[in-house]
């Protein structure tokens, strides 16, 4: 994997792979037609696998495997904040992508998967997405495809070998594997599979709901902050860029005074903070009750709790059930940039979350779910002008979240370019500006930046 850094930026600015663009769209249509899906909503008494278990409080399957749902409440000095159900998953899936080198182009492999909770059945998936009850076949089901190849994986193979969060809104401190590998033997690829330059990656990104978060946060995690560069390599990729203040905010070394200022807050919070959690049964959450089919909250809540009978052709297992989370509404997380100093910039917030493993995490300039109440700084006003004005918008595209634990849900990802004294100097408490670099290499830590930002940040085109 010599030069790597300039082989993967070239990778990034080829938009044409060994596949047409044209052709993998064709592919991904196609997978949709010969996929044969039933979906039936049900209640939690016709599940012959799911129940609610009273000891615990806590809705479980019979083997006590995959994930269990109970409540969660959130104190502060001993007043309650919030209190909602939550996954707890505690395993660690694997989220891994193969590389390796086409007709002289780095290209990904690529997997068209459906999850139960996809809004449109088939996207583009890493090439193995699979938590530890499939992959150690505790289902009973097939071995998923390309696993030994991650297991066995060398150091000298490995470009991403990262644990990241998922949804902690959602989930209590899950976590999954983020893998990339390079391989340079020959593999056959099944029909579910295909070749694409991480070009027409970022290309098939610009379609609602056609990229899933898994390929989004695996591919957020390509340490460019980590790789060397030449300078003659990075002056050939810069004649090829449209956004050479971007790459210029790729290349290079993180800001220390950044880091130091991010790490400050982070660790305020984790010394000082009085907000702390506690598990209770679901029949402890004083504003939620079980209806027929669903379990809801009486008031105004991003997400109820559904229970589906699924069929699903190609799977490892074909028909199951199991609960979902079903969305209430397109949140929307938006992401501030500028150019400072001829460096790309961006404006991202510390971000506390009731499931979240540490507390807290560095999230978009904005993340907000369509129930809750907007945090109406000058900030969050500016970014909400600027979207309703359509003015410096480079991206706004509907992307599905989780789809095998939650149910149709899609959230609004726009990144807005801004001149930088449109902000004030002096920010509000809990934002940064950061160039890539910095938040590159704090994406080499394990939960720092949180999935909604990885998110945003593999949408960014140069």
């Amino acid at each position: 994997m010599n030069n790597i850094f300039c082989n993967l930026m070239t990778s990034w600015l080829t938009k044409e792979g060994v596949n047409s663009t044209q052709d993998l769209l064709q592919w991904i249509n196609e997978q949709n037609r010969n996929q044969d899906v039933k979906i039936e909503r049900i209640s939690l008494e016709d599940s012959n696998f799911w129940f609610y278990d009273k000891q615990s409080g806590s809705i479980k399957n019979k083997n006590n495997s995959f994930f269990s749902i109970a409540g969660i409440q959130q104190y502060q000095n001993d007043e309650l904040l919030l209190e909602q159900p939550i996954i707890i998953q505690n395993e660690i899936g694997f989220l891994g992508v193969i590389f390796q080198k086409i007709n002289g182009v780095l290209h990904f492999l690529m997997q068209a998967k459906i999850e139960p909770g996809n809004i449109n059945k088939v996207q583009i998936s890493p090439t193995i997405q699979a938590t530890k009850s499939n992959f150690t076949q505790k289902h009973g089901g097939k071995r998923p495809d390309f696993l030994d190849y991650f297991i066995e994986a060398k150091p000298d193979q490995t470009l991403v070998d990262q644990i990241q969060s998922e949804q902690s809104s959602r989930f209590l401190k899950k976590r999954n594997r983020n893998v990339i590998i390079y391989l340079d033997e020959h593999i056959t690829v099944p029909a579910t599979h295909n070749w694409m330059t991480l070009g027409q990656i970022k290309e098939l990104m610009r379609y609602d709901n056609l990229v899933n978060m898994d390929t989004r946060t695996v591919l957020s995690c390509i340490p460019f902050s980590l790789l060397d560069t030449e300078k003659r390599g990075l002056e050939e990729i810069g004649e090829k860029c449209k956004d050479k203040a971007l790459l210029r905010s790729i290349s290079g070394l993180a800001s220390q005074p950044i880091l130091t200022d991010i790490y400050h807050t982070f660790n305020n919070y984790k010394m000082f903070s009085e907000m702390y959690t506690r598990l209770v049964g679901l029949d402890s959450l004083k504003n939620w009750h079980m209806e027929k089919d669903r379990f809801v909250c009486e008031d105004p809540f991003p997400f109820r709790l559904i229970f589906c009978d699924i069929s699903i052709e190609g799977r490892e297992v074909v028909n199951w059930t199991q609960p979902l989370f079903e969305a209430q509404g397109i949140a929307t997380f938006g992401l501030i940039s500028c150019e400072d100093n001829g460096i790309k910039k961006f404006l991202v917030k510390a971000k506390p979350e009731i499931g979240c493993l540490d507390g807290i995490e560095i999230g978009p300039t904005v993340q907000h779910e369509v129930t809750q109440d907007r945090d109406e700084d000058e900030i969050t006003s500016l970014f909400y002008k600027k979207l309703s004005s359509s003015k410096g918008v480079r991206v706004d595209v509907l992307l599905s979240e989780e789809g095998g634990r939650f149910y149709h849900e899609q959230n609004r990802n726009v990144i807005i370019e801004i001149q930088k004294d449109e902000i004030p100097r002096d920010l509000p408490r809990g934002y940064f500006w950061s160039d890539y670099k910095t938040l590159n290499t704090l994406t080499q830590v394990n939960n720092c930046l949180n999935i909604q930002l990885r998110n945003l940040l593999s949408l960014l085109e140069v």
